[in-house]
């Protein structure tokens, strides 16, 4: 991949979508992994205003530490970042008193994952209204549209989405381009959602570069006659997520109503 030439498209698309919308700027939720720290410096390249937020809520101090130090980097770089950051471990708290306990625990504790990255969401759209800024998503191509990896109406909520045709590992190569911060170049990707703070791959049971694999492998509608024990691992997990996760990945279906019954 000719990393440099990608750069400078996503740079070019980023400022022609943002003056024809008419906005003033952007604004990412940054959690010290790759994909925000990409999506950031991306938008931070530009000159334009970009707002970058922290949203803890109990996180690993690793993934705050990262978080500061890249967003310092970026402010130290360009002149045109803010940060601000937002504890909403309290507003969580009160969330989890206010509503009634599963039955079920695994259950609950998705729930309340998914709860974390929509108050995350909604902190980022707050933001969004008050400065007329677009929420850039920070989803790459084989969470968003290969297993569905994000949280419906959570962090899958955005205005636009600058590296979601870019797959994981693309993403960390553009990482090196951009010259974001080793600790974030070498860390394992986690959503950061959960109180054991699981990783991707403890979450999905494959690695991003099995995952990518299976995706293109099924986009070329390969021979599965000769494929290995981890490929085929790699091919049913991708297909699991991919089955599962339509929902996330389709629009949303409409109930169309005859003609003739609205006479």
């Amino acid at each position: 991949m000719q990393t440099d030439l990608v750069v400078q498209h996503i740079n070019d698309w980023l400022k022609d979508y943002l003056t024809n919308s008419g906005m003033k700027g952007f604004v990412i939720g940054i959690s010290g992994g790759i994909d925000s720290a990409v999506t950031s410096s991306l938008c931070a390249k530009t000159g334009l205003r970009t707002l970058c937020v922290e949203m803890p809520i109990h996180q690993a101090p690793d993934q705050v530490s990262r978080a500061k130090k890249h967003i310092n980097n970026l402010k130290e770089k360009y002149a045109n970042v803010s940060s601000v950051e937002v504890d909403l471990t309290r507003t969580f708290e009160t969330f989890k008193d206010s509503v009634p306990k599963a039955s079920s625990h695994e259950n609950e504790a998705m729930s309340l994952a998914n709860t974390r990255a929509r108050f995350r969401m909604a902190t980022l759209y707050y933001f969004a209204a008050l400065h007329r800024y677009l929420v850039a998503g920070t989803g790459n191509k084989v969470e968003d549209f290969g297993v569905g990896f994000y949280t419906k109406y959570g962090d899958g909520g955005v205005d636009l989405s600058p590296i979601a045709d870019l797959m994981k590992t693309e993403v960390f190569e553009l990482g090196k381009e951009l010259d974001v911060i080793e600790s974030i170049l070498q860390a394992e990707p986690t959503d950061g959602l959960w109180e054991d703070n699981r990783s991707d791959v403890e979450q999905i049971g494959s690695t991003y570069e099995d995952l990518e694999w299976a995706m293109e492998f099924e986009e070329k509608n390969g021979d599965e006659s000769a494929l290995t024990a981890n490929q085929e691992k790699a091919l049913s997990t991708y297909r699991k997520f991919n089955k599962a996760n339509q929902h996330k990945m389709q629009p949303i279906p409409v109930c169309e109503i005859p003609k003739m019954l609205k006479k």
